[in-house]
C-alpha cells in the first residue's frame, strides 16, 4: 500500500480553554466561586476587586406583569478601562486576543480549593466551626480524667469509650471489648468490665454507654424515679420501658392499657413522658455541622408583578487593574511583558466567563419563575410539572447546561430558600388530560396525612383512592414511594392516641 498525504477541510467542536472555564464556572456553588475568585485573585495581579458602587458584573432584574410577557433584560456590564471618577492613567488599545506562548496550564489551575498561604490558622470560618467542636468520646474522656478511676479501670475506661458511637451507643459487645484487653490485663473479669460501664453510663449526656435502646431509656428515667419528687407517671413510665417496649413500638394501645391495668388518658400521659427522652444521647454532643447557603436569585412581588434579580452579595466584584494594564508594551517580547501579556488575557476571559454565566443563570431563574408563579402565590400544591427539556427549549441552550447551571444554585423566595433543582420534577396523569406535578402530589399527601384522624390513620391505598377522587390517577406503590420520600412512617407506625 502507497502511503500519501492529504489535506482536507472540515468543522469541529473544540474545548478550548476558554470554554472549558466557562463550563466549570457554571457549575461551582456561590461559596466554591468564592473560593475560585480569591485564588486567582492571589495568583493574577492584574484581576482586583472592585471598589465602592463598582460592579462590573450584571446588574439586572426580570418582572412578570400580569398577562404579558416581559424578557430578561442585563444592563452593559462595566468595561475595565472604566475610569474611577478621578484622575487616573489611560488604558492604551490592547487587541482582544493577544498572543500567548506559554499553555493554558501555566495560567488557569482547575484547582477549586484556595491555595494555602502557609499560616495554620488561616482558613474558612465555615472549616474552622465544623471541626473544632468537641466529639462525644473527648467529652467522656475528659469526664473520666475527672472521676477517681485506677490505673487499671482507667485503662478500661478509655477502651469501652472508644467502642461508644456518635449516637451514645455501646457499639462492640463487652465480650469483645475484654478479649481486646486481655493482651494489657491478663487476669481481666467480666464483672469489671461491666462495673466500670455503670459508671461511664453515669456520665453526661445521660444515657450515654447504653446497649440498646431500652437501657438507653431506663438509664434517662433512673433520676427521676429514684428522686424524692417521683410520681406515679415515672413509675408507670419505667415500668413500660423496662417490660412493654415492643407494644410501644408497634402502637398496640389497647394491649399496653390491659397490661398495665390504666385508663386511655393515663396512658397518654405515660408515652407523652417518654417521647421527651432522647434516644440518641450523643447527638447533644457532636451535632451536625451547619450548613449555609447564599441565595443566588432573588424573586420577590412588587406591585401585583414578580421580580427576579441576582443576588449582588453573591456575584464576585471583579475589574482590570488598571495600572499594571498600563505597563504593557505592544512590540516587547520580554518576560516580565509576555508575563504580564498572559496574567491580561486570563483576567479579561474570567471576567467574560462569569458574566456569561450571570447571564445564563438569570435567563434559566426567569424561565422558572414564568412558569411557577402559581407555587410563587399558592404554595406546593399549585407547582406545575417541569422537566430540564422544557427550560432548555425556552432559553434556547443544552438541557445539559440547563443542568448545570440549577446544580446547587439557590433562589431566595417569599416561600423560603429553595434550590433551582426543587421546581423541576416529573408528572402524573390526570383524569381531565393534565398533568400533575411530582411535588404537588407529595404536598397533597402531606396535607391528607396532617388531617387524618389519629388512632385511625390512612392507608397508601386510601390516599390513592383519595386522589383519584380529585382527579390523580396515581397507583399505592407511587403514593409509598413519595411517602417514603418525605420521610413519613407507614400507617400502622403513625398511629396515636386520640
Amino acid at each position: 500500500m502507497k502511503q500519501s498525504l492529504q489535506l482536507r477541510l472540515g468543522q469541529s467542536l473544540t474545548m478550548t480553554p476558554q470554554l472549558q472555564q466557562a463550563i466549570k464556572l457554571l457549575q461551582l456553588s456561590t461559596l466554591d466561586l468564592q473560593a475560585e475568585v480569591q485564588e486567582l485573585l492571589e495568583s493574577n495581579p492584574m484581576l482586583e476587586l472592585a471598589e465602592g458602587d463598582e460592579f462590573p458584573g450584571e446588574e439586572s432584574e426580570w418582572t412578570a406583569g400580569e398577562g404579558e410577557t416581559v424578557a430578561a433584560v442585563a444592563t452593559e456590564p462595566v468595561a475595565e478601562e472604566k475610569k474611577n471618577g478621578e484622575a487616573e492613567m489611560q488604558m492604551p488599545e490592547i487587541p482582544e486576543n493577544l498572543p500567548v506562548d506559554s499553555s493554558w496550564d501555566d495560567i488557569y489551575d482547575f484547582s477549586t480549593s484556595s491555595a494555602s498561604s502557609g499560616d495554620s490558622d488561616s482558613g474558612s470560618y465555615e472549616t474552622q466551626s465544623a471541626g473544632g467542636g468537641e466529639t462525644l468520646q473527648e467529652h467522656l474522656l475528659w469526664q473520666m480524667q475527672m472521676t477517681p478511676f485506677s490505673k487499671r479501670d482507667q485503662t478500661i475506661a478509655e477502651s469501652i469509650i472508644d467502642a461508644i458511637s456518635d449516637d451514645g451507643y455501646l457499639a462492640s459487645p463487652l465480650e469483645t471489648i475484654v478479649e481486646g484487653l486481655r493482651g494489657e490485663l491478663p487476669d481481666l473479669e467480666f464483672d469489671e468490665v461491666e462495673v466500670v460501664l455503670r459508671r461511664i453510663q453515669a456520665f453526661d449526656p445521660v444515657g450515654v454507654g447504653a446497649r440498646d435502646l431500652r437501657e438507653c431509656l431506663l438509664l434517662q428515667l433512673r433520676p427521676f424515679t429514684e428522686s424524692e419528687t417521683c410520681c406515679d407517671v415515672h413509675r408507670r413510665a419505667w415500668e413500660l420501658v423496662e417490660r412493654h417496649l415492643e407494644l410501644l413500638g408497634d402502637r398496640d394501645y389497647n394491649q399496653l392499657i390491659r397490661s398495665l391495668g390504666i385508663s386511655k388518658d393515663e396512658l397518654q400521659e405515660i408515652v407523652a413522658f417518654i417521647q421527651t427522652l432522647n434516644p440518641r444521647p450523643g447527638s447533644l454532643i457532636n451535632p451536625a455541622p451547619a450548613e449555609y447557603v447564599i441565595p443566588d436569585v432573588i424573586v420577590y412581588k412588587e406591585q401585583g408583578a414578580w421580580r427576579v434579580e441576582l443576588n449582588p452579595e453573591a456575584l464576585p466584584r471583579l475589574r482590570i487593574n488598571p495600572v499594571y494594564a498600563n505597563m504593557i508594551r505592544r512590540a516587547d517580547n520580554s518576560t516580565d511583558n509576555t508575563f504580564l501579556k498572559n496574567n491580561l488575557q486570563e483576567a479579561r476571559w474570567f471576567i467574560k466567563s462569569l458574566q456569561s454565566r450571570n447571564e445564563t443563570l438569570l435567563k434559566v431563574a426567569t424561565c422558572i419563575v414564568e412558569r411557577q408563579q402559581g407555587f410563587l402565590e399558592h404554595g406546593d400544591e399549585a407547582m406545575k410539572a417541569l422537566v430540564l427539556h422544557d427550560v432548555a427549549e425556552a432559553v434556547g441552550m443544552h438541557e445539559s447546561t440547563i443542568s448545570r447551571v440549577t446544580t446547587q444554585k439557590y433562589m431566595h423566595t417569599p416561600r423560603g430558600i429553595f434550590e433551582l433543582k426543587y421546581f423541576f420534577s416529573s408528572h402524573v396523569s390526570t383524569a381531565d388530560g393534565g398533568a400533575a406535578s411530582a411535588t404537588a402530589i407529595r404536598a397533597l399527601i402531606k396535607k391528607l396525612i396532617a388531617a387524618e384522624l389519629p388512632d385511625k390513620p390512612l392507608s397508601d391505598s386510601k390516599i390513592a383512592d383519595v386522589l383519584s377522587e380529585q382527579g390523580i390517577n396515581v397507583a399505592r406503590r407511587t403514593v409509598a414511594k413519595y411517602r417514603e420520600a418525605m420521610a413519613i412512617p407507614p400507617s400502622n407506625e403513625r398511629k396515636r392516641l386520640a
